[in-house]
């Protein structure tokens, strides 16, 4: 016979303040863990969705970021006339040659100024963005705010979180880098990727701009469908010509995520080693708890319920008492959801802004933490419990 559910929230509400006590504490470790995998959710956003399956990045063979290395220009018309290159609505193919490099521009905040990068960008590259689509079907990369820059004009676009977090990227704006002012007509969104962290302009000016005419960091092909991808990626890396390599576009800013890497060990040490002590207090709560009610469970055990149900019914108590915390430490992290902040790229040296998210699937992970918490916390007073004599027990 199964000791009822409400035996143990009875107990749990009697026991108000010891109850509160562990629940907070167990909510603290949730908590940590929370943040640190919202962090690392942000982060794998951010890099993770500025990468489209359709897309191969073409760098020279051995450069490891858009930043470092570049090819001849005389290349990129080989690239274009590849088999499997996707097509615009006049017939040309989506292949953009590209620049990535960096600019320093003032926080909107006033605490010090940071690396950006500003992407040189071909007509056709915004065109290969723009068509791509997020899960919903609906286009991940999208103008908020003004128009994109016009070819040869020392105009820019900036990316969202470029124009929440440094100052003078308003639309109407003049950024002044490299060799002089850059107008900023227009905001995109990426929907929270690393391209919101960039400047977009046009190709030759900010090649011309950073002495860097005659050839590109990097180019962009937009394949006609997955299968092509693949092909063009390895068609490219294999044409003795061109002595380049290709990639998907999505493999290389997963590899971006490396940024996170401290953060991810550093974290999860912290979180473990606070879920040792919350365990720690659970178990001491439920060990008291074995010790307050020792006539109590000889009272079960007289009635006829069986040790199993006994060391079932204790463990559960310790589960609820985990779940409890893990809400309480779920509902203190909601009002971050969402909130940004950068960190420095490795790869570009320069800042990417992501912000927390704490998707369903950090929800039921710290949920799971808990119960675990919980569950090591509580077997053993529970087993403690269950194996107590009965004269003893009445005795005291």
């Amino acid at each position: 016979m199964a000791i009822p559910i409400s035996y143990n929230i009875r107990n749990l509400k009697l026991r108000k303040g010891l109850t509160i006590m562990t629940a907070l504490g167990i909510a603290l470790t949730v908590t940590t863990a929370v943040f640190l995998m919202a962090l690392l959710a942000g982060l794998q956003k951010a890099f993770v969705a500025s990468g489209d399956s359709l897309n191969v990045l073409v760098m020279r063979k051995g450069s490891t970021a858009e930043l470092t290395g570049g090819f001849d220009a005389s290349l990129f018309p080989i690239l274009k006339t590849l088999p499997g290159i996707a097509v615009d609505k006049q017939g040309q193919p989506l292949a953009s040659g590209e620049w990535v490099v960096v600019a320093v521009l003032p926080r909107e905040n006033g605490t010090g100024e940071v690396n950006v990068s500003v992407r040189g960008i071909m007509p056709s590259g915004v065109a290969l963005r723009l068509d791509e689509k997020g899960k919903d079907g609906q286009p991940k990369l999208k103008l908020i705010e003004g128009r994109w820059f016009a070819t040869g004009q020392r105009e820019v676009v900036v990316g969202r979180s470029i124009r929440n977090r440094f100052s003078g990227t308003k639309v109407g704006d003049n950024l002044d880098f490299a060799k002089g002012q850059w107008k900023v007509v227009g905001v995109f969104d990426s929907g929270g990727s690393a391209y919101d962290s960039e400047i977009w302009g046009d190709l030759n000016q900010v090649a011309a701009d950073f002495d860097r005419q005659g050839g590109f960091g990097s180019a962009y092909l937009r394949a006609t469908d997955a299968v092509s991808a693949d092909a063009l990626k390895n068609r490219v890396s294999d044409d003795q010509r061109l002595k380049l390599e290709g990639q998907l576009e999505t493999a290389y800013y997963e590899k971006q995520t490396s940024s996170g890497g401290a953060i991810k060990y550093i974290g999860f040490l912290v979180a473990i080693i606070m879920a040792i002590g919350s365990s720690f207090a659970a178990m001491n709560t439920m060990y008291a708890a074995v010790a307050y009610r020792s006539r109590e469970i000889a009272t079960l055990r007289v009635i006829g319920f069986s040790r199993p149900s006994i060391l079932t019914s204790f463990v559960l108590e310790a589960l609820l008492l985990s779940l409890l915390g893990a809400i309480v430490g779920i509902v203190l992290m909601l009002p971050f959801n969402g909130f940004s902040t950068g960190i420095g790229n490795q790869v570009t040296f320069s800042e990417t802004v992501f912000s927390l998210q704490m998707t369903w699937s950090v929800v039921i992970t710290a949920i799971i933490f808990a119960l675990s918490m919980g569950l090591i916390g509580g077997f053993f007073p529970a087993w403690s419990a269950s194996r107590q004599e009965i004269l003893a027990a009445l005795r005291g």
